[in-house]
C-alpha cells in the first residue's frame, strides 16, 4: 500500500508538546483534495501543511487543510514545515518562496533555526459598533462586556488581515480574557459575517514581562474551537497595532506575542512591521515522525 512521510511538528515553541502543533508531509505529490483532507483528520492537528514542487519561480507550493476543510494561509503551519525541513538538512538557512493560495510569500531561515514568513500587505477596517456591540461580542466570548469597553474608546475591534482576515477584540486585562468561555455557535456566527478567519481576543496585560501582549484565538468556522499559537492572527494583529497607532507613533521594532497559556500550549510569535511588509517568525520542534498509510484515490 501506498505509503507517505508524515511529522507531528509543534511550532513557535523550543520545546516538544508546547506550542502549537502541525501536521506536515513533506512530499504531498499526487495527493488529491478527500485524500489530503482524510490525513489531516488522521493527524488531528488543527492545520496540516501539504508540501509539493512548484516551478515557475516558487520553490515550494504548499495547501494547508484542518481535519473538516481546506485554509487558505497557516502561519504555524508554514514555520513548522521549513523548521522541519531545515532541521533534516533537507533545505539550507537563506530565503525561499512558497506558493499558497493567496500568492506567493517569502520565507527566510535563519542559521539557528527560526523561521521568518513574509505576509500578505495587511488591511485593518474597524467594525462599527453599531454592527457589533460590546454586549454581542462579550456574550460569544463568554467575557464580561465591561472588560471589552474599557479599551474600545483606544482600540477598535476591527478586522484585520494579512492573507487571512480576523477579528481582532481588545480586552482590558489578562484575567478577563482567562475567564473565555465561548460560545462556539456564536462565535463562528460573528467570523462569518465578518467574512473573518475567527476572533483574536487580546491584552497588554501580559504573563511574561518581555511579552508585548497576550492573545487568545478562536476559530469555529475553520473547525478549530481555540488555535494554541496562531501566526496568521499574529501578524495582522501586528498591522492592526500600527494602523490604531496603538503605540502613540513609538512603534517597536519587535513584538512578541505570548499565546497557549490557557490550553496548556504555550508558545509566543516575534512579529515585525516595517511599512506594508509584516513577517512573523518562531521556532519549531518535531515531535512526531513516522511513514502514514493513505486510501486509494
Amino acid at each position: 500500500m501506498e505509503t507517505r512521510r508524515a511529522l507531528l511538528v509543534d511550532a513557535f515553541t523550543d520545546e516538544p508538546l508546547a506550542g502549537n502543533v502541525a501536521g506536515v508531509v513533506p512530499d504531498a505529490a499526487g495527493l488529491g483534495d478527500d485524500r489530503m483532507g482524510r490525513v489531516a483528520a488522521e493527524l488531528g492537528a488543527s492545520e496540516t501543511a501539504f508540501l509539493f514542487e512548484a516551478g515557475d519561480g516558487a520553490d515550494e507550493r504548499v495547501r494547508y487543510f484542518t481535519p473538516s476543510t481546506e485554509v487558505d494561509l497557516c502561519g504555524h503551519a508554514t514555520i513548522a514545515s521549513y523548521a522541519a525541513l531545515y532541521a533534516a538538512g533537507e533545505i539550507d538557512a537563506g530565503e525561499r518562496t512558497l506558493r499558497t493560495n493567496v500568492g506567493d510569500l517569502s520565507v527566510r531561515v535563519d542559521d539557528d533555526g527560526t523561521v521568518w514568513m513574509r505576509q500578505n500587505p495587511p488591511t485593518v477596517e474597524a467594525v462599527d459598533e453599531t454592527a457589533l456591540d460590546a454586549d454581542r461580542l462579550g456574550d460569544a466570548l463568554g467575557i464580561d462586556p465591561a472588560a471589552l469597553r474599557d479599551v474600545g474608546a483606544d482600540l477598535p475591534v476591527a478586522v484585520a488581515s494579512t492573507g487571512l482576515p480576523w477579528l481582532v477584540v481588545p480586552v482590558n486585562f489578562l484575567e478577563r480574557l482567562g475567564e473565555a468561555e465561548p460560545d462556539a455557535a456564536a462565535v463562528e456566527a460573528i467570523s462569518n459575517a465578518h467574512d473573518a478567519a475567527g476572533i483574536y481576543a487580546f491584552t497588554f496585560d501580559a504573563i511574561d514581562a518581555e511579552s508585548t501582549l497576550h492573545g487568545r484565538a478562536f476559530a469555529p468556522a475553520v473547525g478549530v474551537a481555540e488555535d494554541p499559537v496562531t501566526g496568521t492572527a499574529s501578524g495582522a494583529v501586528g498591522a492592526y497595532l500600527r494602523s490604531v497607532d496603538a503605540f502613540d507613533g513609538d512603534f517597536p521594532e519587535e513584538l512578541r506575542f505570548e499565546q497557549g497559556h490557557f490550553v496548556d500550549r504555550p508558545g509566543h510569535v516575534r512579529v515585525r512591521v516595517e511599512g506594508d511588509e509584516v513577517r512573523v517568525g518562531g521556532r519549531a520542534v518535531v515531535s512526531t515522525e513516522g511513514e502514514l498509510t493513505l486510501p486509494a484515490e
